[in-house]
């Protein structure tokens, strides 16, 4: 591959970065106000639907609607129409969320084109791959499954994630070490970003779940928040599964070995058994909710120091992630 950088390239990706970090700002502000005055307005229009019903009284032996109070006549309508905003904030948010995944997509294009590689060969590239992998599995969940709800979490996690790559970990575009020229990149990281994704949805819905459990605050359902965990991380267990298989044959076919106890190599694969604890724990009659769902965070923290804390403070053969000094 060449070493050459196509400098036009590299700082259009970088302009996208900003950009997707603004679109992701506001499609969750557009959440959060769908959230906390969308869903709450939906749910008080039922009830008031549900209370403006006349009552069933029997009378004789039959059943006959209760005439309404004088005071319940004098009301009026139960309630106002919602405001357009209410109305529409989901949807923008939706809509912007598309906006900044295209962004974000259009900045690891953009990236590994300036580099002529595969743009995941350094811990920047990676965090960004990943807030994208975060967000694809959101929108796509979203189609299937109305999990709109999650937005406003989805989105400040990959805002944050994103801004955390700008500030701390990015580096120039360039060549990277002759170990990560190999399709096993395609192979081997990409499985471990789309697990990732996925494994960030579970864990945003780890974390309400306890917050909802504990507090009062308005969040979706607790069946709800199990559900997306569960979902996701059946779907991402299996890809995790063969991204650590797939990296043993590589460690091999680099460094003449399939295991080596290397730092990176060895929280993998505990992050693998943790998950894998959840899903039994899952399975096993009476561990459910809470306690299924804190081996499930346990989990999660694996992974994330497995992705992020490694590369920063341990050392090993992993060591090319380039994190500035």
């Amino acid at each position: 591959m060449s070493a050459e950088v196509d400098a036009g390239l590299a700082l259009l990706s970088d302009q996208l970065i900003l950009a997707t970090v603004l679109l992701y700002v506001f499609a969750m502000i557009g959440y959060a106000l769908d959230l906390g005055f969308g869903r709450p307005r939906a749910e008080a229009k039922a009830r008031a639907r549900a209370e403006a019903e006349p009552a069933l009284v029997t009378v004789g032996g039959s059943t006959a609607a209760a005439a309404p109070s004088g005071a319940e006549e004098d009301q009026g309508p139960a309630e106002k129409a919602p405001a357009a905003w209410t109305v529409w904030a989901g949807p923008v948010a939706v809509g912007l969320s598309w906006l900044g995944w295209a962004t974000n997509l259009g900045s690891i294009l953009t990236r590994g084109l300036a580099v002529d590689r595969w743009p995941w060969g350094n811990m920047y590239e990676f965090v960004v791959a990943m807030c994208f992998a975060a967000v694809s599995a959101f929108l796509l969940m979203n189609l299937r499954y109305r999990v709109r709800f999650l937005g406003a979490f989805v989105t400040v996690a990959a805002a944050l994630g994103l801004g955390f790559a700008v500030r701390y970990l990015q580096v120039q575009a360039g060549p990277v070490v002759p170990a990560l020229n190999s399709y096993w990149v395609a192979i081997h990281v990409s499985a471990a970003i789309i697990a990732s994704g996925l494994f960030i949805m579970a864990g945003v819905s780890g974390i309400l779940y306890l917050v909802r459990k504990d507090t009062a605050v308005r969040l979706p359902s607790l069946a709800d928040l199990d559900r997306v965990a569960h979902r996701a991380i059946v779907i991402a267990f299996p890809i995790w599964t063969f991204a650590v298989i797939a990296g043993a044959l590589w460690a091999d076919k680099a460094w003449g070995r399939y295991w080596g106890w290397d730092p990176k190599e060895v929280w993998a694969f505990i992050t693998w058994i943790a998950y894998a604890a959840y899903l039994h724990a899952r399975a096993t009659a009476g561990f459910k909710g809470r306690a299924a769902m804190i081996v499930q965070l346990i989990a999660f923290a694996c992974l994330l120091f497995n992705l992020v804390g490694v590369n920063i403070f341990l050392g090993g053969l992993h060591s090319y992630a380039e994190v500035p000094g």
